[in-house]
């Protein structure tokens, strides 16, 4: 290791002045306390860190330690059902050392090193194996079988296996010998820098939905597995309450939850719900298929910036073991407050309000990570990627969310006035889309129903048509519309309040079924089809809403459990037999 000075302190930047032999984004360990930091900038007679650390205290002359590695995670058992810091450092293991704040110059590795796992090796002495093959499997919760990789630059025979039984993640669980003679020592944990996508063998197109059991997502703007998608609100609006669904009841395996310089509450919150939840997948707690990653307001800004890459790396990890992972990042203009912050610091020149020029590119290269991929050991595993963004004044004009626009393809605009109307999830149907609509047509026609798209077409027309009404309603008035405007404006508020609506505090509408929510589509339409009939029979529409039958449409989420859709049958049943005896 080299050792050098610090000349400078800026907040979390110190500077080193001579010639070194550090590297750019290289680990190194700053000052008496050894905080943890990384070269971000190097010249001919100087170099430029950022430190993950609170730097009080910190002063010029003290040792700068090279690691001659980039910054880097602990990948092994353990991480499931635990809760790191920004760079990976667990949090509970820290409270046993520093109590409720975190020290400085802790350095801890992200899982035990002395629990041991029960391990089945996947190996056999005189098998040639490549990067990603699986090298053994071991129960690292409930619900989650952790299977041990082989790192993707190892390759060549496998000439010893340790057998069945229990072994710590620093025991040797294999070894390999290359075509250059050299003997590569396999363990369960590996070593992996957080601002390296881990190789994949192919990447595929995106063609299933991640389901959410939100109706206003699977139906009307759904994600694909493999996309990204971004929820830009203002304060209140519920961003942090839409991810807290979608992380419990998405169909993913594996859920990252990032909470980057959001409020401490928040993620205390997050803790104590996923601890108390039961997941509907596996009846076990919902816990044992999360990972928290917990850089909070009060946290060193840089450790901030650090994150989301934290994030994104463990849930390449579990794809690459074939899981379907989900990060919520929460929330990405908290990340480009702390680049805009570190920026400064470094006298870089400023883009628009401040961010640096490199945001969009940094932004990019987060999203870029998604995506559906082929393994190199040939499974299949998938990497969706959720942000929030928090634009100051809910303005959608600002850089973090325009520049956002551009990466993701699923855009789910929050409306501050739905939120404050109780409207949940308060997403806005007329600003608010997706492109992934088109690639998963075939997907909902096999497993849903081969009508779903002409349903959900239908129903955006409505909405789109209401929102034009609307403006003459504001001026005129909704008595003077002809009978079929007024339907529009009935149908359309069947559809806001009792489809777009939800409530995630209901057994039955907190999670709703594809199914179900086909058969409520079917169930307005059909009411929509048929009122245009009495319509076009110049009777009033006065008839059909004293048949109440578009409250009942509203209140069917609840009365209709979504284990019976068959009593949707019932419903469209009544429906004919009101509209036959208007017709009568």
């Amino acid at each position: 290791m080299s050792q050098y000075k610090i000349h400078g302190i800026n907040g979390p930047v110190v500077t080193v002045l001579g010639k070194t032999d550090l590297q750019m984004m290289e680990t190194v360990y700053v000052g008496n306390k050894q905080l943890i930091g990384e070269v971000i900038g190097l010249s001919e007679d100087s170099a430029t860190i950022q430190v993950y650390e609170e730097t009080a205290g910190l002063t010029t002359g003290e040792p700068v330690i090279s690691t001659h590695s980039p910054m880097s995670i602990t990948l092994a058992p353990g991480i499931l059902g635990n809760i790191f810091d920004g760079i990976g450092r667990p949090l509970n293991d820290i409270k046993n050392i520093s109590g409720a704040f975190i020290g400085k110059g802790i350095n801890i590795p992200s899982v035990s090193e002395t629990e041991k796992w029960q391990v089945t090796a996947a190996l056999c002495v005189g098998d040639t194996v490549f990067g990603g093959e699986v090298l053994a499997s071991c129960p690292e919760t409930d619900s989650i079988i952790h299977k041990a990789l082989v790192p993707p630059y190892v390759q060549g025979t496998v000439t010893k296996v340790a057998p069945n039984g229990e072994y710590t993640v620093t025991d040797t669980i294999a070894e390999v010998t290359d075509k250059d003679g050299k003997i590569h020592e396999l363990k369960l944990a590996q070593r992996w820098p957080i601002r390296t996508s881990r190789p994949v063998k192919e990447r595929m197109p995106l063609s299933k939905p991640l389901i959410t059991g939100q109706r206003i997502i699977d139906t009307v703007f759904p994600i694909a597995k493999g996309g990204a998608a971004a929820i830009p609100g203002g304060f209140g609006t519920g961003k942090t309450m839409t991810q807290h669904q979608l992380a419990k009841w998405c169909d993913a395996d594996i859920i990252i939850y990032v909470g980057c310089g959001e409020r401490g509450n928040e993620m205390t919150q997050v803790l104590n719900e996923f601890s108390s939840l039961t997941d509907p997948r596996t009846a076990k707690s919902l816990l044992s298929r999360t990972v928290l990653i917990a850089n909070t307001s009060n946290m060193p800004v840089a450790a901030r910036e650090a994150s989301i890459y934290t994030g994104i790396t463990l849930a390449e990890y579990y794809r690459d073991m074939g899981y379907h992972t989900a990060i919520m990042a929460d929330s990405t203009s908290r990340w480009a407050e702390a680049l805009r912050e570190i920026s400064g610091r470094l006298e870089e020149m400023p883009a628009d309000e401040g961010f640096p020029a490199y945001l969009p590119s940094r932004l990019s290269e987060f999203y870029e990570r998604s995506g559906y991929f082929k393994n190199l050991n040939d499974t299949e595993g998938s990497v969706t990627i959720i942000g929030a963004v928090s634009p100051q004044g809910a303005d959608f004009s600002e850089p973090v969310t325009q520049n956002t626009k551009r990466f993701t393809r699923c855009f789910w605009a929050l409306d501050k006035s739905l939120a404050y109307a109780r409207h949940y999830p308060a997403i806005n149907w007329t600003s608010s889309y997706s492109e992934y609509t088109g690639e998963l047509s075939d997907w909902y026609k096999e497993n849903v129903d081969s009508e779903f798209t002409v349903c959900r077409d239908r129903l955006t027309s409505i909405l789109s048509e209401e929102a034009n009404l609307m403006e003459i309603v504001k001026l005129i008035g909704a008595d003077v519309l002809p009978d079929d405007q007024k339907l529009i404006i009935e149908i359309a508020r069947v559809i806001r309040v009792g489809f777009l609506q939800q409530n995630a505090f209901h057994s039955d509408d907190t999670f709703v079924p594809m199914q179900k929510q086909m058969k409520m589509m079917q169930a307005i339409l059909r009411l929509y089809d048929r009122s245009k009939e009495v319509i076009a029979r110049q009777i009033p529409i006065s008839k059909i809403v004293k048949t109440g039958l578009f409250d009942r449409l509203i209140k069917v989420k609840y009365d209709i459990p979504n284990k019976n859709p068959e009593m949707f049958d019932a419903l469209c049943a009544d429906i004919d037999r009101e509209i036959n005896e208007i017709l009568r």
